[in-house]
């Protein structure tokens, strides 16, 4: 079976600033669609904002958009996952992931990893950040 799962996250107005976060914490291709762009709202106000977004690097996707204000919810129930070969780079996408957010559980060596943490970003999104092994970054 070829699939794909790909997280796609949900904002209150505030996407673009989100997934120009996200871009500048995992680096890849950032892509931003507005509702603006394809007539998708008669409403002014909704014109800039994000009708889909998305964050590519190598193979993995991560996609979120603006969600209208009766429809919103906070994130509760779920996390993110990363899991990185590298100590190093899991330390530096957690400071910079909970950079105005908030840090749940320090990043840390632990009976099952090298390296965990837990965090809730800026944008109300948990993350749980995995350092297999290695202190050498990926790219080394």
């Amino acid at each position: 079976m070829s699939t794909k799962l790909n997280p796609y996250l949900g904002f209150r107005d505030n996407a673009k600033a989100a997934m120009e976060f996200y871009h500048s914490v995992f680096g890849g291709d950032l892509t931003l669609s507005t509702f603006g762009e394809f007539h998708a709202s008669e409403d002014p106000a909704e014109q800039d904002k994000i009708m889909h977004g998305s964050v590519t690097v190598g193979e993995q996707v991560l996609m979120g958009a603006d969600i209208a204000p009766g429809r919103y919810e906070e994130p509760k129930g779920f996390s993110l996952s990363l899991q990185m070969k590298s100590t190093s780079d899991a330390e530096r996408i957690f400071l910079d992931l909970s950079r105005d957010g908030e840090i749940v559980m320090p990043i840390e060596k632990t009976f099952w990893a090298a390296r965990f943490g837990v965090l809730v970003d800026r944008f109300g999104v948990r993350w749980l950040i995995n350092g297999e092994g290695s202190d050498e970054p990926a790219d080394a």
